[in-house]
């Protein structure tokens, strides 16, 4: 592959404005400079920099961010700043979304691909992908809080009573809440509907992946081999 058509495929501009970033120095493959944005290279492992920063390539982008409170899941937010702040140009310009919504007040674990059907089999109720959330209660919580999630409360505009695929309490104010599906504000709506109300909200984990404990809010990082299998292994 030519150098200025990997490095288009990377998000970092036009193949026009990616020759100008070799031509202008701006770029090393595998450790050493080069200026001929016509070279082949081999993509497969392929290490490289622009203006000094590392990359690898990717043929689709898979990566996790630790989503802090008070960003929005949306490239126009209104109230807020967005999550899209967060992540670097050139993965903008791959045009990665997120695979799902947290709300604003909402942390935690956030997926994000330019791979369509990866994010569609992450948010489709059809595959049921278990998502595990840290949930903070106003009130006490008991049995009969977890008791009756499990069974099942009956949403505002919803045929039928909601679910929860598993319930555990954590703490007086702590329950650990697993949902298949991705409603509007549905733990927010599960809870009150059970007589409680949710103070703070974090998402976990996705499917068998969590939330590394060495992530920093505000953080991302790729998603590896071994990653997407534990997220599909839950």
């Amino acid at each position: 592959m030519q150098l200025e058509r990997l490095l288009h495929s990377q998000g970092f501009g036009s193949r026009k404005e990616c020759r100008r970033l070799v031509r202008a120095h701006a770029v090393q493959v595998n450790g050493q400079p080069e200026d001929d944005p016509f070279c082949e290279v081999d993509p497969d492992h392929l290490e490289f920099s622009v203006n000094g920063a590392s990359w690898r390539y990717r043929k689709q982008a898979y990566l996790m961010l630790h989503k802090p409170t008070g960003y929005e899941c949306s490239r126009s937010p209104r109230h807020h700043a967005g999550v899209f702040d967060l992540l670097p140009a050139p993965l903008l310009s791959r045009g990665v979304q997120p695979a799902g919504r947290l709300d604003e007040d909402t942390t935690g674990l956030l997926l994000f691909s330019d791979d369509g059907q990866f994010i569609h089999r992450l948010i489709s109720p059809r595959h049921k992908v278990p998502k595990r959330y840290v949930v903070t209660t106003r009130h006490p919580v008991g049995a009969d809080l977890a008791d009756a999630l499990l069974a099942g409360v009956q949403l505002h505009d919803e045929p039928e009573p909601v679910r929860a695929l598993a319930c555990t309490i954590q703490g007086d104010h702590v329950v650990h809440l697993t949902l298949a599906e991705g409603k509007y504000h549905q733990v927010k709506r599960m809870v009150a509907a059970a007589g409680n109300r949710v103070e703070a909200l974090h998402r976990a984990s996705v499917g068998g992946l969590n939330l590394p404990d060495d992530l920093a809010p505000g953080q991302w990082r790729w998603l590896e081999t071994e990653d997407l299998e534990r997220l599909w292994n839950a």
